[in-house]
Order: structure tokens, then C-alpha cells, then sequence
């Protein structure tokens, strides 16, 4: 039976790391994957995932309004071999809807689905895919990191172009260490207090 994993982290945990491993486990083996990730996530080039130790792979980019069960549908009976599995980077970006279609994709093409994401945004708040894999998905799986001192980093800070904390502004604002630091939950609220 297939299932919907999320792997949720932090910045900087390493969950595009195992995403391109688990796929390379798959293609390995002579299995087709389809990897996807956000559109507007361009730091490694649109329709690429990369990991900061290097690894990088093409992937389908998807906007928000994508129907992700008819492009897997569609792929899986195109002729080039079945889908084996779909791999999702930077699954907070998506929609509750295309959560929804990830589901699907398990439930009734019978693929597993592996989305891998933050949970929650600089100021604490869970991104709306992420709140809708949090939900649904079948298995929920925590990528660790660690806080400068030393304590599992469960929250992220954004930085500005100066390296100053930024306290509001929209949810998404693409970036990688130049822009975000991962923290525990006290180190993160003392970061985030006004001096």
C-alpha cells in the first residue's frame, strides 16, 4: 500500500540531502521517479533541486495552481515506464488542494508520495502545505538539526541583507544561509524579542 510521507525540518537539516539519496536509491534499481519542487524556488536554477553539500538533480518545477495527480497520471501512462515514486522538495510551498492530489497520487495510483519541507515560517507559523501534509500525510518524519548551542533547532530566523533579524514581512522569501539561521525555541524567541 502506498502511502504520503513528510519530512519536515529547518533550515539546513539536509532534507533535499535525503531526497536526492532516496531517489538515487530508486533510479538505482531501475525504478522511474518524478521529482518536483516550487517554481519560485530558483536558488539552484528553476526546475532544479540542490542540496548545499552539492548533490543537485532536474525535477519538474510546479506552480501553485498545478494539478500534481493529472501530472503524475499522465506520466505514469505516457509510455516511458511506470512511476515508481514522486518526490516533492519544498513541499510547505504547496497548496492544501495539491496536498490533496499528493494523497491521491498514493491512495489511487498506488505511488508513494515522499514530500520533504519546513513546517513553520521565520515568525512561527506553520505554511499552509506543511499544516496540510501535517494533517493527511501518512507517516510524519522529523529531519534533525542542531542550535548553535547544541539543543535541537525546531525554529528558523531570517536575515536581512545587513545580517539583522527580521521580525515581519511575508511568509516566503527565498533564500539559503545568507538569509536564514536555524535555532532551538529559546534561542529563536531570543532572537526574535525587540532589544
Amino acid at each position: 500500500m502506498a502511502k504520503l510521507y513528510f519530512s519536515y525540518a529547518t533550515m539546513n537539516a539536509g532534507k533535499s540531502t535525503l531526497l536526492l539519496q532516496a531517489s538515487y536509491n530508486y533510479q538505482e534499481r531501475g525504478l522511474r521517479v518524478v521529482m518536483l519542487i516550487a517554481a519560485f524556488d530558483d536558488r539552484a536554477g528553476v526546475g532544479y533541486i540542490a542540496s548545499r553539500i552539492g548533490l543537485q538533480s532536474e525535477a519538474i518545477p510546479f506552480l501553485r495552481g498545478d494539478d500534481l495527480y493529472a501530472l503524475i497520471d499522465r506520466l505514469n501512462g505516457d509510455g516511458s515506464g511506470k512511476v515508481a515514486c514522486v518526490f516533492v522538495d519544498e513541499a510547505q510551498f504547496l497548496g492544501e488542494d495539491q496536498v490533496w492530489q499528493l494523497a491521491r497520487i498514493a491512495d489511487r495510483l498506488g505511488i508513494p508520495v515522499m514530500a520533504y519541507g519546513l513546517r513553520t515560517d521565520f515568525q512561527g507559523k506553520l505554511f499552509p502545505g506543511s499544516m496540510a501534509l501535517l494533517a493527511i500525510a501518512d507517516e510524519l518524519r522529523e529531519v534533525r538539526t542542531i542550535c548553535h548551542c547544541g539543543r535541537k533547532a525546531t525554529m528558523v530566523v531570517r536575515l536581512d541583507g545587513a545580517g539583522n533579524v527580521v521580525r515581519e514581512g511575508a511568509q516566503v522569501a527565498v533564500g539559503g544561509n545568507e538569509k536564514y539561521v536555524s535555532y532551538c525555541r529559546r534561542h529563536w524567541e531570543d532572537k526574535m524579542r525587540d532589544d
